[in-house]
């Protein structure tokens, strides 16, 4: 079966860029404050990305074709690549995509104190956009794929592409997720669910409030090891295994045996030819809400030795949604490449019986799972190893 690696990452968080965000997360530092981005809303802890320059963070919304390209461009570079590339696959998901968009038409419609927009070009605005802008940038004439799968769409998309290349089907994928998720109407509806945080994101803690939105996403350039070995490319990790499932249950709340999600982890894991000791380091889901948490604590501990390290990095960069799950498979293996730990930012005063990343630390990383849990009862994991197995 044809091995699959990662050559080219890129990333983008409230945090800044990809190698911004890396520093300030390994420093413990996070991007969450108190911001009022829509006057009819009152303000709220959010992760906005800013200008990525280091300058004060600015109180609106990021927009999702800037970011699109940002990411699109940083990851070709990173895997030195450049286009035309017109045998690339893609696999680029968003959750939200351009709602926010559609929400700014919406809104000029109905107060009426606008000018009308021209909707000539609202075929832009479909739930692919993303993918189209990839598709455009890179020249491909292959495979474009467009997942939307809640929280779990990075996670959904970089598997997808995993599998276009066991397959056969192409040599090389750009895969991965964005958003650009602050809008009025996700605002009023997390709000009214009451999952957003008061004042910050503190995942696995005893006193965590809620979730903070944030904006941004990861994409990677995976190739089969041959096609990486022919142009002497620069491995990250290889992704050795994914498996999802769903708990047929609840449209938020997790099924509280947590047996589906459980599904998803073993067959992850049979399919990678790993064992739960095998495993070096889970990057958690790690909402900060308390049914996710309390979920997740139990489903690790009851599958996993109690001394593995698990951590989560929301408390720093927010959740991004259908981009966590990219966020945190990009964080993982730069954290194998650089054999560190992360820390579960926000923490602390733990409430569950896990080996929570207090703080940043040296570790040997061979093998790393990460976790990704969605509305809709949508549960995915993902097996990484720090070197390719022939």
């Amino acid at each position: 079966m044809t091995v699959v690696v990662v050559t080219g990452l890129g990333l983008v968080s409230a945090l800044g860029s990809r190698d911004r965000t890396w520093r300030k997360l390994l420093n413990q530092e996070s991007a969450i404050a108190m911001a009022q981005p829509f006057p009819d809303l009152e303000p709220r802890p959010l992760a906005l990305i800013g200008d990525n320059a280091g300058h004060p963070w600015r109180d609106r919304p990021a927009d999702l074709r800037d970011l699109t390209r940002q990411l699109v461009l940083e990851t070709l570079e990173d895997a030195g690549m450049a286009p035309p590339l017109p045998n690339l696959g893609l696999a680029i998901g968003s959750s939200r995509s351009a709602q926010g968009s559609w929400e700014t038409i919406a809104h000029q419609f109905l107060t009426g104190d606008r000018e009308l927009p021209d909707l000539s070009h609202c075929l832009d605005y479909l739930p692919d956009l993303p993918a189209r802008i990839a598709a455009q940038l890179t020249g491909t004439q292959g495979i474009v794929q467009a997942p939307m799968n809640a929280c779990n769409t990075g996670m959904w998309a970089i598997a997808q592409g995993y599998e276009l290349i066991r397959c056969g089907r192409v040599q090389q994928v750009l895969a991965g997720a964005i958003e650009a998720p602050i809008t009025p109407l996700t605002l009023a509806g997390f709000t009214q669910m009451g999952a957003l945080a008061k004042t910050g994101c503190y995942p696995f803690d005893r006193h965590r409030e809620g979730l903070v939105l944030g904006e941004g996403g990861a994409f990677l350039f995976l190739e089969s090891l041959e096609s990486a070995q022919q142009r002497q490319a620069s491995i990250y990790g290889q992704i050795l295994g994914a498996a999802f499932t769903n708990d047929a249950y609840h449209v938020s709340a997790p099924k509280p045996d947590r047996t589906s999600a459980a599904i998803a982890i073993k067959t992850c894991l049979e399919r990678a030819g790993l064992t739960p000791r095998a495993i070096d380091y889970i990057h958690a889901h790690g909402t900060s809400t308390p049914l996710n948490d309390a979920a997740e604590s139990q489903l690790i501990e009851h599958l996993f030795p109690p001394t593995v390290p698990v951590s989560s990095t929301k408390g720093a960069t927010g959740h991004t949604l259908g981009a966590s799950g990219a966020l945190g498979i990009a964080f993982s293996l730069m954290a194998m490449k650089h054999e560190i730990l992360l820390p579960c930012v926000g923490l602390r005063e733990p409430e569950f019986n896990l080996n929570l990343v207090r703080s940043t630390r040296s570790q040997c990383i061979q093998h790393s799972l990460c976790l990704s849990f969605a509305f809709g009862g949508n549960n995915g994991a993902i097996a990484l190893v720090n070197s390719p197995k022939q």
